[in-house]
């Protein structure tokens, strides 16, 4: 099976994108894992289908390396740029993904604004925060992200018997100064860190405004640097934290790499 592709990334986050809008293709979880394969197939962080919608603009169904399934947004993100080269969108659009409808802006050639779905539950933990953007994340903060051990920590916190059986991402927060923050994340589904994640990046924001952090938050990773806007109401107890978070935004650039012919 001969397939076209086409290669994104975002902030260092890579994934290969093929236009399903004829619903040609129907991927198994080896052939998944073989696309996203870095030595045998294209090499991805996660694969990416765009497909027709009958509401909105389009569908866009996100797989982690590992066949597993989730939101994406800095796949989301580089979606959207790829729906605008098909002519499905001009400046805005609305499309679904695995957590329901999203909105999104192209604010110049290469920078999309992504509208993230509220959160109404934060979870405290001790010192850390768990909190579901669309992927669940733990977040933990620490004195100097870029030494910090993030995959063996991330390992251990991903399989940890309270995440039982799906398991979660898990992100390390360095508080800089200027309303800045560092974050390194492993990333479940990829079983490594990652340049960069989307919706760990958002929880990470959101986490960072317990410490007084306001919105927009900009963000480091080692990919590149995002922001994130949001606001924050009040809305009684809920796992910990008395808030809503909603009119989240993930901001940030994304860009087509390379297209090409993969034999399956």
């Amino acid at each position: 099976m001969k397939i076209h592709f086409h290669k994104y990334q975002a902030t260092g986050n890579d994934f290969v994108v093929i236009d399903n809008r004829t619903s040609a293709y129907l991927f198994s979880t080896q052939q998944i894992e073989k696309i996203c394969d870095r030595r045998f197939g294209v090499g991805a962080d996660g694969l990416m289908l765009i497909e027709k919608h009958p509401t909105v603009d389009f569908n866009l169904v996100y797989y982690n390396s590992d066949g597993s399934q989730s939101l994406c947004g800095n796949g989301s993100r580089a979606a959207v740029l790829m729906a605008a080269t098909l002519g499905l969108l001009k400046t805005n659009t609305t499309f679904n993904a695995y957590d329901g409808s999203h909105e999104a802006e192209l604010l110049n050639t290469d920078i999309v604004r992504l509208k993230m779905n509220d959160v109404r539950e934060v979870k405290k933990l001790g010192d850390e925060y768990f909190i579901n953007t669309g992927s669940p994340h733990h977040l933990r903060f620490v004195k100097d992200v870029n030494s910090y051990p993030v995959v063996e920590e991330g390992r251990k916190i991903r399989y940890t018997e309270m995440y039982v059986p799906v398991g979660t991402n898990a992100n390390f927060i360095q508080l800089l100064d200027q309303n800045t923050i560092s974050v390194r994340t492993y990333e479940r589904g990829v079983e490594d860190e990652t340049l960069s994640c989307g919706t760990g990046v958002t929880a990470a924001a959101l986490a960072a405004s317990f410490h007084g952090y306001t919105s927009p938050i900009q963000i480091k990773v080692k990919g590149g640097e995002l922001s994130v806007e949001f606001k924050a109401t009040d809305s009684g107890p809920s796992g910990g934290h008395p808030v809503t978070f909603h009119d989240i935004f993930l901001i940030g650039p994304a860009k087509m790499v390379f297209e090409g012919d993969l034999e399956l």
